[in-house]
């Protein structure tokens, strides 16, 4: 399949409603906007936002800017966007970090809460790092996170619990990696390619960190914007055919120069 140019990418993220009139309704975004700045750390991804965040109004803000939603605060139910000029933005930002991590032969680690959407295009990135002579991390056995297990499949760490993947936004999984990578005596990522609060956490813990993020996920788009969150890539994180990340996950190969 022929990479997509950007012109061509940009309709088919509309097309597949990755970017564009997304599936999540704008009241459960503002809904989430609130709750992070109210305190609430579930929606915090593992960041520490202190107090610099306690205005909704000032968390619109910045997704309006950096993803692209609605920026009228009387816009209170229905439909919401995300913009995928922004998307592939992010997408060229996430790949000069991979060229970066190519050329030093970093040692990079994947993780995802959404393996029901997103760990193939996690698992193609790592495997084009590994053959361009990158370490791609291998996490301890044994490790266990909110009542379940922390477990990696085809390069890409996931939570497990009774038998079954879970979604998760929960930043435990990733701090029972690093603390386990610690307890052998394993150097930590160079970078982590993840999602959600695999993402956060690891930014939080000063690692070089690359997430996906839907647009009612405002805390790591909010990372970027403080810095400690290296890339966020703005995305409908689960439509119904993971099939339709692959001109994505091609253009990011691309454009990092690992095809």
């Amino acid at each position: 399949m022929p990479i997509l140019s950007r012109p061509a990418l940009v309709e088919h993220l509309v097309r597949t409603r990755i970017a564009g009139d997304v599936a999540t309704p704008r009241d459960n975004n503002l809904s989430h906007y609130r709750k992070l700045a109210n305190g609430d750390r579930h929606y915090w991804l593992g960041l520490e936002l202190g107090d610099r965040w306690t205005d909704e109004q000032d968390v619109l803000a910045v997704m309006a800017e950096r993803c692209g939603v609605n920026d009228d605060p009387a816009h209170r139910i229905g439909q919401d966007t995300i913009d995928p000029e922004l998307t592939v933005d992010a997408l060229d930002r996430a790949a000069a970090r991979l060229r970066k991590a190519a050329a030093g032969k970093q040692r990079v680690l994947f993780a995802t809460g959404h393996p029901g959407a997103l760990i193939d295009a996690h698992s193609r990135v790592a495997a084009a790092l590994r053959a361009r002579g990158c370490d791609i991390v291998r996490i301890p056995g044994g490790l266990t996170a909110d009542e379940g297990y922390v477990v990696q499949f085809a390069d890409v760490a996931v939570f497990e619990r009774g038998a079954t993947l879970w979604h998760t936004h929960s930043p435990e999984p990733m701090n029972a990696i690093l603390d386990g990578l610690e307890a052998l005596g394993e150097p930590r990522p160079d970078l982590v390619v993840a999602d959600h609060g695999w993402a956060g956490r690891a930014g939080q813990r000063g690692i070089d960190s690359v997430g996906y993020a839907d647009c009612n996920d405002p805390a790591l788009f909010i990372g970027e914007a403080e810095g400690t969150m290296e890339v966020t890539i703005p995305l409908d994180d689960h439509v119904i055919d993971p099939r339709s990340y692959e001109p994505l996950t091609d253009y990011l190969l691309d454009a990092s120069g690992l095809l």
